[in-house]
């Protein structure tokens, strides 16, 4: 619990040092929002993150919202993916610097994969005129699911 504490602490530490350095208010709402970006396990919306803390009765402006995430882009507590499809998709990244995902291009699917052979092979890896700091992995597919759904749709059409 503790660790957790000092976790929170520096992740906090991090944003209130980028709002002071560009003299921003410290507001309870970017706070508020940053909190609960931490809760959330995996991935998330604007527009899920709206209704949710809609839902615990904490009630923010679209603008608001959007203004925050990018400070926290910009300070790399929270990271932004394009899976494909037209809606951005976000996740708390604080400590990440290497993402694999696994998505779905049928339903949708995003699950986090880790692979060490691959890790150590980008890792590894130097590229001319350029340092790399982190990376992000995306394979698309098709899960078990939508796999067994379509094998099933594909033999009926057999028969």
């Amino acid at each position: 619990m503790e660790n957790n504490s000092k976790n929170k602490e520096s992740i906090q530490q991090i944003l209130t040092n980028l709002i002071e350095e560009k003299g921003l208010r410290k507001t309870p709402e970017r706070f508020a929002i940053l909190d609960e970006i931490y809760k959330i396990e995996g991935h998330f919306t604007i527009d899920s993150l709206y209704s949710l803390l809609n839902e615990k009765n904490f009630h923010v402006s679209r603008a608001t919202l959007y203004n925050t995430i990018e400070l926290l882009l910009e300070c790399n507590l929270v990271i932004k993916h394009h899976f494909g499809n037209d809606t951005a998709e976000y996740e708390k990244c604080h400590n990440c610097k290497i993402h694999h995902h696994l998505v779905c291009t049928n339903c949708g699917e995003i699950r986090e994969f880790t692979d060490v052979n691959i890790r150590r092979n980008i890792q590894t890896k130097h590229y001319k005129k350029f340092e790399m700091t982190h990376y992000s992995l995306v394979v698309y597919g098709l899960c078990d699911k939508c796999k067994e759904s379509q094998s099933h749709t594909n033999t009926k059409e057999e028969i």
